[in-house]
């Protein structure tokens, strides 16, 4: 390049100079210091390559829907129903559709009344709402470590600190919840919310016993802390079986999220939030502030197909095809993985929780296996605090079970080169992930 080709130089574009990084960062609010990319969307270009088996995101699978019966409902309901259906609605959602979900809700022991529920933008969106309502910079979400990245990225948004709570084969363990709080309470600090996620557990693919289940909402009780129960595997049981809701335990501490996008369709975006009856209406205004309105298209698609399709027997397809997944995921780790590795079993939802050997770093091997042409989402990124290098959240619930077979054969073979390299030079650690990461689709 000639000297007369050389751009011309700017004050403060110097590589490395913050104006070169982001002219816009003196404007940014403090709260999104916080704010980071989850890990896996910086490789997703090359981990949704076809040749690349991906175990990382959460996307359902959806070729069991019945899209033909579903396109002619859809045709449908725009010719008979369009000057209602593609106009604005309410905050609160449309009135049809909230009692069906009672219905749907019901199956798991809750007893809601229609008015009592806010149908959201997915259940993304009632939980940011809640944080919002409930917590100022600096309050405490107890949340199990780990826990759901959205769920992270949320808290931290509204600058609120999450404190995590081990967990175990049978969920949250009340003796640590009941230690944690104490510990907050010893110092000073001022506890909002537990999180939780009681069934299948995302990333953990682990469920909360059902006679630990009274005994947390009485320790939320002592310490006045509201529970966030956020329930999108609930109806996703392999055998079939649905535990109680702890909202139908404790209706007046108990803000209960479900979504449609596990057991229908997740591109519809139709969530919602069953608060005590005092909460609602503040959730509706925070609607109103945040979307002005649920879509009434995607509303009214999701009532229809639930008045006229047999959506209780496409659940049970859901759950057969995810079953079948879960046992190829469950033989293959059985089959290829490396002594030292440990797992899950769970038994519905979508996910397993794998641990490696110590001294590998997870996170700094996720991009060495996207190279062998396998993706998975490393564990820190499912901590408020930077644990979880030793964990990776593997998901079997979009590959078939020939590609989950493969991809852990794939992964079991970078994890066996990783560990040769650490015997022969050491462990090698990365820098722990300094805040919880903003979601994206291939990790929900």
């Amino acid at each position: 390049m000639s000297e007369a080709q050389l751009p011309e130089h700017r004050p403060g574009t110097e590589p490395g100079s913050r104006t070169n990084l982001d002219p816009h960062v003196e404007r940014y609010a403090a709260r999104t210091a916080g704010m980071t990319a989850s890990e896996i969307r910086a490789l997703f270009a090359v981990a949704s390559r076809p040749e690349v088996v991906s175990l990382a995101g959460g996307m359902p699978n959806l070729a069991a829907l019945p899209l033909e019966s579903l396109s002619q409902q859809m045709s449908e309901l725009i010719a008979e129903d369009g000057l209602t259906a593609l106009q604005y609605g309410s905050a609160h959602g449309v009135p049809a559709l909230r009692e069906q979900i009672c219905d749907v809700m019901a199956m798991e022991g809750i007893t809601g009344h229609p008015d009592d529920i806010v149908v959201t933008v997915g259940s993304q969106m009632a939980l940011d709402m809640v944080t919002r309502l409930f917590c100022d910079p600096g309050d405490v979400v107890i949340a199990e470590g780990p826990s759901y990245v959205g769920a992270l990225g949320s808290f931290a948004a509204y600058q609120a600190e999450v404190v995590h709570v081990a967990m175990d084969d049978d969920g949250l363990v009340p003796e640590n919840l009941r230690a944690a709080l104490a510990q907050c309470e010893k110092a000073g600090k001022r506890v909002k919310l537990l999180y939780t996620i009681p069934n299948f557990h995302n990333p953990a693919g682990v469920t909360l016993a059902v006679d630990r289940r009274a005994e947390i909402l009485e320790i939320c009780r002592q310490y006045d802390v509201l529970v966030v129960e956020d329930n999108p595997y609930g109806l996703l049981g392999f055998d079939g079986q649905t535990y109680p809701a702890l909202r139908s335990m404790d209706p007046d501490n108990v803000v209960y999220l479900g979504s449609f996008s596990k057991t229908f369709a997740s591109g519809l975006r139709v969530g919602w939030v069953l608060a005590p009856h005092a909460v609602r209406e503040k959730l509706v205004l925070a609607s109103e502030s945040a979307t002005l309105c649920p879509p009434t298209l995607n509303q009214l698609v999701v009532s229809k197909y639930l008045a006229t399709h047999d959506w209780k027997g496409q659940i049970k397809t859901f759950r057969e095809n995810y079953r079948e997944r879960r046992d190829a995921m469950i033989g293959a780790l059985e089959q290829y993985m490396p002594e030292g590795c440990s797992w899950t079993h769970p038994d519905g939802g979508f996910y397993v929780w794998l641990t490696v050997p110590e001294g590998v770093d997870a996170k700094a091997m996720l991009a060495r296996a996207v190279t062998a042409r396998v993706a998975y989402a490393s564990g820190t990124g499912f901590y408020a605090d930077g644990l979880g290098s030793r964990q990776m959240r593997l998901s079997y619930c979009y590959p078939t079970p020939e590609r989950i077979r493969e991809g852990v054969r794939r992964l079991a073979g970078v994890l066996e080169s990783e560990m040769d390299l650490m015997r022969t030079f050491g462990s090698v650690t990365t820098r722990a992930v300094s805040g919880p990461q903003t979601p994206g689709p291939e990790t929900a």
